[in-house]
Parts: structure tokens; sequence; C-alpha cells
């Protein structure tokens, strides 16, 4: 399917997507090391917290992108928005905020663009490394400037996975899942930033990412990242997930057979444009 955007058009959004990221991931970093446990926080729900900090990287991360592209519209964690029928940012301004609050460097900064119902663009500020991860689709994934790949394991021995959990779903599905990567003899862990934890799998530090049920603003970036980089990626399509959320998985590509249960789990369709 084509785009209305042409490439060029795609190269200065995501231009500025990543210099917007870094900045913005910059100042947020700054903040907290000088607010310390002084950072003051709000509790949007159970284990689901907001910070001044999400508030004003939103608000930089929206007034820089329409500053420089009017035309499109925006979506974000905290203040919402709507898709329109020109290009949509979508925007997760501290991806792992209770990570950010506690000073686990683990965090980041997540904008997706998304056109004609295709995910097209995807940026993601890693905190941990002081770095940003970005990919055009059809363009490969990159780590400032230099190519990323999913990591190329096929015993499953040698698998680490991640695991996400969303209050939403089942923690006893949670546990079937642990359990079965655990009894094929593969280890895992959960993080807590799924942005992050997709770049993971792109980078071929981890060999799985699996959650029943993220925002899009969660997932959208990191997955067309993990994409690029050659990891087989699964999630509804673009319209249900900018209004419902679901899950995402994101795997490399020679374990592929160990994670089809994951697939059946969810009902879900392997991302192949």
């Amino acid at each position: 399917m084509s785009s209305a955007f042409d490439l060029s058009a795609l190269e200065a959004r995501a231009a500025a997507a990543i210099e917007i990221a870094r900045h913005v991931g910059r100042e947020a970093a700054r903040f907290r090391a000088e607010k310390g446990s002084g950072l003051k926080v709000e509790n949007k729900g159970l284990q689901d917290f907001v910070t001044v900090a999400d508030r004003n990287a939103e608000r930089a991360i929206c007034d820089g992108l329409l500053g420089l592209f009017p035309q499109d519209t925006f979506v974000g964690e905290e203040t919402g928005g709507g898709a329109g029928s020109t290009g949509t940012w979508v925007v997760d301004p501290i991806d792992g905020t209770t990570n950010y609050i506690r000073g686990l460097p683990h965090w980041g900064v997540s904008i997706a663009f998304c056109a004609e119902g295709r995910l097209e663009i995807g940026v993601v500020y890693d905190a941990a490394k002081d770095s940003v991860v970005s990919a055009i689709r059809g363009r490969g994934a990159f780590r400032e400037g230099t190519p990323i790949r999913a990591a190329a394991t096929s015993d499953p021995a040698n698998a680490i996975c991640i695991l996400g959990h969303s209050r939403k779903t089942s923690f006893d599905e949670h546990l079937s899942v642990s359990r079965r990567l655990h009894e094929r003899g593969m280890d895992y862990r959960r993080m807590g930033a799924a942005a992050i934890d997709l770049l993971r799998v792109a980078e071929g530090a981890a060999d799985l990412y699996y959650e029943r049920h993220l925002n899009a603003w969660d997932m959208l970036a990191g997955a067309l990242i993990a994409f690029e980089a050659g990891a087989k990626v699964a999630m509804p399509a673009l319209s249900a997930l900018l209004f419902e959320g679901g899950p995402v998985v994101a795997y490399s590509p020679g374990l592929a057979r160990e994670f089809e249960f994951i697939m059946e789990i969810e009902d879900l369709a392997p991302v192949t444009d």
C-alpha cells in the first residue's frame, strides 16, 4: 500500500522526532536528577503514576512536532487527542514512569508517526544509554545512525525473554506464559517499559517481548523499530490499537516455533508490511 507521504517527507519528520526525543529525554533526566525523591507524583490508578515531567515532556513534544508540521494531528498519553485524516503522531512522553520516579534508568520517550492506517516512523529515546533509536518503514532500524539487528538465537536454552503485565489482564495467564518459557529452558524478566523492552529485542539483547494489553503510545514506536531490525512482530490492526489498545509480541526469528503458542493465545498474524 502506498502512502501519501513520500520518503523525503518521512525523513524530515523522523529527523525532527529524533532531535525532539533526545532533547526532551535529556531534560526529563536532568529534572529527575535535580528533584530526586522530591519529585511530585500523582496517582492515576493502582500502580499508574504521572509526574509534572510527563506533562512537560508531552507539551514540549506536541509543540515541537506540530510547530514544524501543523497539518498533522497528535495523540498523547497525558493529553489525549485523536487521529485525523492526515498523519498522526502517537506519543508516550515518559514510557516507564514508575521506573523514572524511582530512579531506575529503564525508561524512555516514545514517538510514532502513522498515516493512512500504516505505522511509518518509530523513534525512542533510551534513557539507560542516553541515545535515540529510530526507524522509517522499509529503511531499517538504527541507534544514532548505526544499524541494529535482532538476535540470531535459535536454541531456547540460550534465550532471554521480557514479559510485561497489565492489570487489565489475567495474572494467572501471565504466570502460565512464564511457566511455559521456564519449562523450555528460557530465562525471563519484567522490566516495566514497553518501548524500551521492544528496543532490547530490536538490538538483540532479548529474544522476546510480550504483553497482553498495552495502549498504542506504549508500543507503536518500539514495534516498528523491532520489525525493521528483523524481529518478528505481531499486534492488532492500527485502527483498533489507537482506540482500544491490545497485545504485542516481538521475537527473534530463529525462535518463531517456540512462540507459536503466544500467537495462538492472541489470535494474531505477524506484521509483514
